[in-house]
């Protein structure tokens, strides 16, 4: 009896306190991978069950309001809909919400990290075009932000930025540096999929390194706040969001196939209906006014137990914890999944090991593979296994989300495009389906199936005849034996796997 009381109570503090609060919005994910592709939705007890896909929250759900304005239904936020195609500095972004009156407002301001975050949708891809260093945008990457109803830039590739410099201001600062001396500003990156700590002026110098694109908003001032209580039996009850957590974490680093079967048969507190938080739900209990260097400790509420680790510097840290979600990046989408550090999130720069990023950004792992150092420009550790928090409650359900229609957002996109001088205001359709105009796609990028099927033989063929061998195959041996369905040893382009799906 002792042990159904607390959970019986902590039940009744979410239904009373969780009523009229904003909800928590999905992710947009519906597809489901493996540790390398999209693979058809396992089913329970199967290898991968569990994952984002499988898990259906609360929609996003939009309405434009015709004068310059979204609202979001879920949230109770309003948003500033346009992107000016000139970046701003911090500073100048707040002095231009002080004198907004877009939509007839004068109330707007510069988001919060967790305000700009609820806008990410996960069916984004980073893209990738096989020619590096070509200064163009991939034709087949896809933001991650919903361009049916808001206006989206890449970054300004005429000025000599890369296409993934799109990344948008917040109000939020790491009390924290990165880079050793940085002051450093939480953004979320668009166009890649990512919160980084981005380290936009050097500590007693006034001179200004970084600008950002923005977007503002105005309403329901509590979103993003978290009202945590004891639940008396291990677990933490968010009362905004109506989620319950398990208050101390996995105590160990596992694989993210692991993660996912530790969730599924997880019973605790009385419960088996533990799961994997997806990004969204994990990144909404970030407390970003925490960190390892100034409160020695994790960027989370300490209601919550944390195990400490060593990092790649050798010094006390807190971990990254995994999420459900997949991120899609690079030549072989699918094969990263998200995840949100609680503590330094470490790289190396100029022979030296240090937080590039800041405790609370959000970023992704190989599933599989070594750990290591020196990934991307900042070096970014790469750890591949590690920790676990789990989560139940909340508005979900067991019912994978629906494909989007081929007419919409993700297989439809809407881009601006930014001249030499930023002062393009012209669009970009690209339809990732191959539906609708041919030679648009084809000009754009888009994987049609003979597309991606001629690019597919010629990055792998090393030999020049014109098909693949097993031994120029890239992917896992498994999946050569699963396309080669004639079984004569070879790839040919009829045998070649599908374009990426987003």
């Amino acid at each position: 009896m002792n042990r159904t009381v607390p959970t019986i109570l902590a039940l009744l503090v979410v239904s009373l306190f969780s009523r009229n609060l904003s909800a928590l919005p999905d992710t947009g994910q519906s597809a489901c991978y493996d540790n390398w592709q999209e693979i058809r939705c396992p089913t329970p007890g199967e290898p991968y069950y569990g994952q984002d896909a499988h898990y259906q929250g609360t929609q996003p759900a939009y309405q434009d309001n015709g004068d310059g304005t979204i609202s979001d239904l879920t949230t109770g936020l309003m948003w500033s809909k346009g992107v000016d195609p000139h970046k701003v500095t911090p500073a100048y972004a707040h002095t231009i919400a002080k004198t907004m009156t877009l939509g007839g407002h004068t109330d707007w301001r510069v988001p919060t990290i967790k305000e700009l975050y609820s806008l990410i949708d996960f069916r984004g891809y980073t893209g990738f075009s096989g020619r590096r260093n070509s200064g163009e945008v991939p034709g087949n990457a896809v933001p991650y932000i919903n361009t049916d109803l808001f206006d989206f830039r890449f970054g300004n590739t005429q000025a000599r930025e890369r296409y993934i410099d799109a990344q948008w201001v917040t109000s939020t600062h790491y009390v924290s540096l990165t880079m050793g001396h940085m002051v450093t500003m939480f953004g979320v990156n668009f166009a890649d999929g990512r919160i980084k700590g981005y380290g936009y002026r050097p500590v007693n110098q006034h001179r200004t390194l970084k600008r950002f694109y923005a977007r503002y908003v105005r309403g329901n001032p509590d979103y993003g706040k978290n009202a945590f209580q004891d639940g008396g039996n291990g677990t933490v009850i968010d009362r905004n969001s109506g989620l319950i957590w398990m208050q101390g974490d996995s105590g160990h680093a596992m694989s993210w196939k692991d993660a996912l079967a530790h969730a599924e048969n997880a019973t605790f507190a009385g419960h088996n209906d533990w799961r994997l938080p997806n990004a969204k739900e994990l990144h909404s209990i970030v407390d970003y006014s925490r960190s390892p260097d100034t409160t020695d400790s994790a960027a989370i509420d300490p209601i919550f137990t944390t195990s400490s680790i060593t990092n790649e510097a050798g010094s006390k840290d807190y971990p990254y914890f995994w999420t459900s979600t997949t991120h899609l990046d690079g030549p072989r989408p699918g094969s990263m999944a998200a995840y949100v550090s609680f503590g330094r999130a470490m790289g190396q720069m100029r022979g030296r090991t240090m937080d590039v990023h800041g405790a609370g950004a959000q970023r992704s792992d190989p599933k599989t593979g070594r750990p290591g150092l020196g990934h991307g420009p900042q070096g970014d550790a790469i750890r591949i296994k590690n920790y676990v928090r789990l989560v139940r409650g909340g508005e979900v359900t067991r019912t994978p989300a629906s494909p989007a229609p081929r007419d919409s957002y993700p297989n439809r996109i809407r881009v601006l495009k930014n001249s030499a001088d930023g002062s393009s205001n012209s669009n970009r359709f690209t339809n990732h389906q191959g539906a609708g105009n041919e030679s648009s796609s084809k000009m754009q990028g888009g994987w049609g199936s003979g597309d991606f099927s001629s690019h597919f033989i010629k990055r792998l063929d090393r030999d020049g005849d014109g098909k693949v061998s097993r031994q120029e195959f890239d992917g896992p041996p498994d999946r050569f034996d699963v396309h080669d369905t004639d079984k004569d040893g070879y790839l040919s382009n009829r045998e070649t796997p599908r374009p990426p799906r987003h």
